[in-house]
C-alpha cells in the first residue's frame, strides 16, 4: 500500500496551519517587538500583518496610546512641618518600543514607583501655600523629574498633575478662620474708605454752598418739596442757620458789657 500521498498532503496541512498562526495582525496604535532565538530584531514591526514564526520567534506587543497612571495618595509633610496626603495622575506613552521592552521589565510599574518617591520628594520642599498657589509650577518640575528617569526607557512623561490634596481638618478650620478674618478686613477697609469719599463730598457741598447764598434757599425749598410729596402730617418750619449766628451775636455783645462790671 502506498503511503506517500496521505503522508505529503498531512505535511502540507500541518505547513498551511503553521503559516497561518504565524499571521499576526497588529493595530494601528501597536507595535510588536520581535526576538528571534533570543536576540532582538532591529527594529519594531508593524503595524498591520506580520509574520512571527514560531519557536524561533517570540513576539510582545506594545501599544503607543497614551496611558493614564495614577499614583497612589502619598503621606507628605511640608517645609511648614504641615501633614498632607496627595495623589497625582501621570499621563505617558511609549516612544521606542524596542528599549520599553529590553531596559526595564514593567515600565508601568517602575514609573509608578518613581512617580511616589518623586511626589514625596518635590512636595516635601514646598510650604503649603506655595502648593496651593503653584501648583502648576510643580507639575512641570514633577514632569521633567519623571521624564528624565523614564526617557532611558523609550517612554515619554507627557503630563503630571497634582490632582488631590487632604488636609487635616484642624488646618482647614485653621484657614476658614484666616479667610474671615481677611474678608472682615476688606469690609472695614471698603466702609472706611466709603466714609471717607462721603464725608469728602459733604465738605465739597459746603464750600459750594457757602458761594452762593441763594442756593441754601434753594436746598430748603427742595427738602420740603421732598417732604410734602408724602400724605404726613409733619409740619416743618425752615429757620435759616444765618438766624443762629444772628442770634449768637446778639447774646455775645450782651454779655460783654457785663463782664466789667463785675470786677
Amino acid at each position: 500500500m502506498d503511503l506517500g500521498f496521505p503522508v505529503i498532503t498531512v505535511a502540507i496541512v500541518i505547513v498551511i496551519i503553521y503559516l497561518l498562526s504565524s499571521i499576526k495582525i497588529l493595530a494601528e496604535y501597536e507595535r510588536g517587538v520581535i526576538f528571534r532565538l533570543g536576540r532582538l530584531l532591529g527594529t519594531a514591526k508593524g503595524p498591520g500583518v506580520i509574520l512571527v514564526f514560531a519557536p524561533i520567534d517570540r513576539m510582545v506587543r506594545i501599544s503607543l496610546r497614551q496611558e493614564a497612571l495614577e499614583v497612589p495618595p502619598q503621606d507628605i509633610i511640608t517645609r511648614d512641618n504641615v501633614t498632607l496626603k496627595v495623589n497625582a495622575v501621570i499621563f505617558l506613552r511609549v516612544i521606542e518600543p524596542n528599549k520599553a521592552v529590553v531596559e526595564v521589565s514593567n515600565y508601568v510599574y517602575q514609573t509608578s514607583q518613581f512617580a511616589q518617591t518623586t511626589l514625596r520628594s518635590v512636595l516635601g520642599e514646598q510650604e503649603l501655600d506655595e502648593l496651593l498657589a503653584h501648583r502648576d509650577k510643580i507639575n512641570l518640575r514633577l514632569q521633567s523629574i519623571l521624564d528624565t528617569h523614564t526617557s532611558p526607557w523609550g517612554v515619554k512623561v507627557t503630563n503630571v498633575e497634582v490632582k488631590q490634596v487632604d488636609m487635616p481638618e484642624s488646618m482647614l478650620r485653621a484657614m476658614a478662620k484666616q479667610a474671615e478674618a481677611e474678608r472682615e478686613k476688606r469690609s472695614k477697609i471698603i466702609h472706611a474708605e466709603g466714609e471717607f469719599s462721603a464725608a469728602q463730598r459733604l465738605v465739597d457741598a459746603a464750600h459750594l454752598l457757602s458761594s452762593e447764598p441763594a442756593s441754601i434757599q434753594l436746598r430748603y425749598l427742595q427738602t420740603l418739596t421732598e417732604i410734602g410729596v408724602e400724605k404726613n402730617t409733619t409740619v416743618v418750619f425752615p429757620v435759616p442757620i444765618d438766624f443762629y449766628s444772628g442770634l449768637q451775636n446778639l447774646l455775645a455783645s450782651a454779655k460783654a458789657p457785663a463782664a466789667p462790671a463785675k470786677g
